[in-house]
């Protein structure tokens, strides 16, 4: 079995578990797949929507819903404007995550984030990152340094930033390439 079909495989058990409807593919990036869910009609017929994700390091997973799981011991809805997916619930044998569906500006994508201590990186290292997230963001770029000072504030050292997972409601958040 290839490792798409796993995850796929992981996924749809967590959601007949929970009885949930999967909806389309949301995303896929190299910590994992993350899905639309629906649950079933519920009284007056009301459907939850969600967004799964099945990750596929077990690393990852464990960081991630551990951020989840702190910015929701501290009440985390919002981070300087941009909306962050609440934690509702999480499978530690699936690798799964579910989390509210988020509009943009949103700051999400917490597998490669590290709680408490940032890795031990060399200076180099660090300003080639700055470099790099000061070429993708562009303009934006003292915007989303806010945002993960803000992070920070939490415990929470992001590393994977990218406009992605941290983006604004102008679809050119990017810089342009001419």
């Amino acid at each position: 079995m290839n490792f798409t079909a796993e995850l796929e495989l992981r996924v749809r058990q967590y959601a007949q578990r929970n009885h949930l409807h999967l909806g389309q593919q949301l995303g896929y990036g190299m910590h994992g797949i993350v899905f639309v869910a629906e649950s079933q009609p519920g009284i007056g017929g009301v459907v939850l929507r969600s967004a799964i994700k099945v990750h596929r390091r077990e690393l990852e997973y464990q960081r991630e819903r551990d951020v989840y799981i702190r910015l929701r011991e501290r009440g985390v809805a919002t981070i300087r404007s941009c909306e962050v997916p609440q934690l509702l619930r999480h499978d530690d044998d699936l690798w799964i995550i579910e989390m509210t569906l988020v509009k943009r500006p949103f700051v999400l994508d917490f597998a490669g984030a590290y709680l408490d201590k940032a890795p031990d990186f060399s200076d180099e290292v660090w300003a080639d990152w700055q470099t790099e997230k000061r070429e993708q963001f562009g303009r934006r770029w003292p915007e989303v340094q806010a945002v993960l000072r803000a992070l920070e504030g939490y415990g929470i050292k992001m590393l994977d930033v990218n406009p992605g997972n941290v983006s604004f409601v102008e679809s050119d958040d990017r810089p342009s390439s001419s």
